[in-house]
């Protein structure tokens, strides 16, 4: 695990540079590619949230915002999994082939035994109210973790200036790339590892808060959320260098991997 204190001065002017940097990004003519990866699918949709709604739904329309941002800023977008019928995990990975960076969205849950029940609209739903925010997760069995951990930190970054708040959550079983901008490794995770670019997997925010779950689905809201992200990652793409813990986490991990 690295230091803290170290990790948050060895990165901190890439992150100045990045934030100040971004409002001229916006106006720039860019000719990378993005990978937006919708996560799960409609035959698995992953979490349902405290008042019913899929994961995949909440991912979803993220990722038609996130899209429409890149684009505007001049992006070329490749949307993984748009009808929610990719065939596999390895399937995302392959299906970035590419790409200058792949981006997987999705919303988080809880534990099942954090979980209590309530009724809503004659269902018998469950909620988890303690927890709220975002998180990130990079793997280093990626061939490119250290771009994946500045692309993630710059994310968290921005995010985090434009007052969107993580959760720490994860680090009960995840160790931190960056304790600050919530950066977990999960270096067995399909999407991630498989991946042959800078993958990052994003977890937007926890869909078992009711209160959260509200401010997921306002649109105005999601369309900041996908500006900070999208500014972050032109940031990230176009200049990021990565800073010597992040180079240093370049490697295979080497100890067992948590497959996904």
């Amino acid at each position: 695990m690295i230091g803290r204190k170290t990790m948050a001065g060895a990165h901190s002017a890439v992150l100045l540079w990045a934030l100040m940097a971004a409002p001229v990004l916006a106006g720039a003519a860019v000719r990378a590619e993005i990978a937006v990866d919708v996560g799960h699918t409609l035959l698995a949709p992953g979490a349902t949230s405290a008042r019913g709604r899929t994961e995949f739904e909440f991912n979803h329309e993220l990722a038609q915002a996130l899209r429409a941002t890149l684009n505007t800023l001049g992006f070329a977008v490749r949307l993984i999994n748009a009808d929610g019928r990719i065939d596999s995990l390895q399937a995302r990975p392959q299906a970035a082939e590419g790409a200058d960076l792949l981006l997987s969205l999705h919303h988080d849950s809880v534990n099942a035994f954090e979980l209590q029940s309530w009724q809503w609209r004659g269902q018998t739903l469950d909620f988890n109210d303690d927890h709220a925010g975002h998180s990130l997760f990079v793997s280093r069995d990626n061939p490119d973790t250290a771009h994946s951990i500045l692309c993630a930190r710059v994310i968290g970054a921005r995010l985090q200036r434009m007052g969107f708040m993580p959760t720490h959550k994860n680090g009960r079983r995840r160790t931190y790339a960056d304790f600050e901008h919530a950066v977990h490794y999960y270096d067995g995770l399909a999407v991630l590892r498989h991946a042959r670019m800078p993958a990052v997997l994003f977890e937007a925010g926890v869909i078992k808060n009711r209160d959260e779950e509200l401010l997921l689905r306002d649109p105005v809201r999601i369309a900041r959320m996908a500006d900070a992200i999208a500014t972050a990652v032109a940031a990230c793409v176009l200049h990021g260098k990565p800073a010597q813990d992040e180079a240093a986490a370049d490697a295979p991990a080497r100890h067992p991997a948590n497959a996904d």
